[in-house]
């Protein structure tokens, strides 16, 4: 996908692509206002959908090798939860959904109890990518007894991928060819399918996952190859607001936000976007609304093109991070060959690395406290550097910063690391 942006070629294409995480569905209110918002839409849907609730969470418990009581009874509240979550909606094809779910549980069973992979991110991804296909069995039924017919698409069978377990790389080629084959044909002839988030199939046949919280990715995905006219994402709140009002007072919510600011927002790890959401929608001028799900004719917020800077800073918090320091046994440079090896060990294990500088011996990073994939990084390197690092870390991102904004970070907080740019300040503290 290198094609550089061109102008929009979808001016009378009417499809659209609604996102409803897993707040969306979490009950019967929930599935309520999808109905109403499918009801309300004009023209063609595709609606991706995420795990019910907390269901990922759920799932992700099951992933280590647990005792078989232990086992059963998680099982067991998953699988009540969607049967009670169907009951509940009254769904008229019960039957028929019924029958699906119940196959779905059985493969689960078989996942968490039969397949013994050593390998942590392969076993994730079988068992984990269920959520997804149990939430979307219970929505697609829900729609149809609503009146609003669909079609039900499994995204194993269209999202194709590489082999990399928990971050899986699209191959969009592949990928456009089964949309048009599955999603654009059934579009066509339903008005709306339903489909899942997150969860795609490597070209070896292997279910896959596209980071957490990708379903925003799938968007954007089926949305460069559909041409969508748009995307939107429903979420628990107004639109994309300057900070996360749960750790910021007096936050601001951004109208209009262009496709850079966006794409730096998310990578610095603003939670309202997927990271990976902008490039395929930037690609081919798609625009982006956040809109709220409680509240579906207000205005939102709008990602495209225009290119006017945030009239706010904005507020990134990253918690639970660890800051390590490396420096070479032998006193040399941290040179380029130095950098090679290191970011070879990051990029083997799957550490995503959040914020780094470096000086002539000394090369810092600042990474999620993933206690497993960190300790494998610092027993490589450990080789060759001496390796120190500072736990219990926070790292702030504040995009078109000031001073007074720095001072209001970093009041009570010690700072380990501190980096500039014209626009962006990061700051890796720790409470004094």
């Amino acid at each position: 996908m290198n094609n550089p942006r061109h102008p929009r070629s979808n001016a009378f294409n009417t499809m659209r692509i609604y996102k409803f995480g897993g707040a969306s569905v979490k009950d019967v209110e929930g599935l309520k206002r999808v109905a109403d918002i499918l009801s309300a839409a004009e023209g063609e849907v595709i609606v991706v959908v995420s795990a019910m609730g907390k269901t990922t969470n759920a799932l992700e418990k099951l992933v280590p090798i647990l005792d078989a009581v232990t086992t059963e009874k998680l099982l067991g509240e998953i699988e009540e939860y969607h049967l009670s979550m169907a009951r509940a909606v009254k769904i008229p094809y019960w039957d028929s959904v019924q029958t699906n779910l119940e196959r779905d549980f059985r493969e689960l069973r078989v996942m968490v109890q039969e397949f013994k992979s050593d390998n942590y991110d392969e076993r994730y991804d079988y068992i984990v990518s269920m959520g997804e296909i149990m939430s979307t069995r219970i929505v697609s039924g829900y729609l149809a007894g609503e009146g609003i017919q669909n079609d039900w698409i499994d995204a194993r069978n269209v999202i194709i991928t590489d082999d990399t377990h928990r971050d899986a790389k699209v191959d969009f080629d592949k990928t456009q060819k089964q949309v048009k084959a599955q999603i654009l044909k059934s579009v066509k002839q339903k008005r709306i399918v339903v489909t899942q988030g997150f969860i795609g199939k490597s070209d070896k046949e292997h279910p896959v996952t596209l980071g957490r919280e990708g379903s925003d990715y799938t968007a954007a995905i089926i949305a460069y190859c559909t041409d969508a006219e748009s995307v939107t994402i429903w979420k628990d709140v107004p639109g994309v607001l300057n900070a996360d009002p749960k750790k910021f007072t007096d936050t601001v919510k951004l109208d209009h936000i262009s496709y850079q600011d966006a794409i730096e927002l998310a990578y610095y790890g603003a939670t309202v976007i997927h990271p990976k959401t902008i490039k395929p929608l930037q690609n081919k001028n798609i625009p982006l609304f956040v809109k709220p799900f409680n509240d579906p004719t207000a205005s939102g917020t709008i990602i495209d093109n225009d290119t006017t800077p945030l009239p706010v800073p904005c507020f990134i918090s990253k918690t639970d991070q660890v800051l390590l320091s490396l420096s070479p046994k032998d006193f040399s440079f941290i040179a380029e060959e130095n950098l090679s090896l290191i970011f070879d060990c990051f990029a083997k294990h799957h550490v995503k690395v959040n914020m780094m500088q470096h000086s002539a011996i000394n090369f810092s990073v600042c990474a999620d406290n993933d206690a497993r994939r960190l300790q494998a990084v610092m027993d490589e390197l450990r080789n060759n550097y001496r390796v120190l690092y500072n736990d219990n870390a926070e790292l702030f991102t504040i995009r078109y910063y000031d001073q007074p904004t720095i001072d209001r970070i970093t009041k009570d907080r010690n700072i380990l690391l501190e980096q500039r740019s014209r626009y962006t300040v990061q700051l890796v503290v720790r409470r004094g």
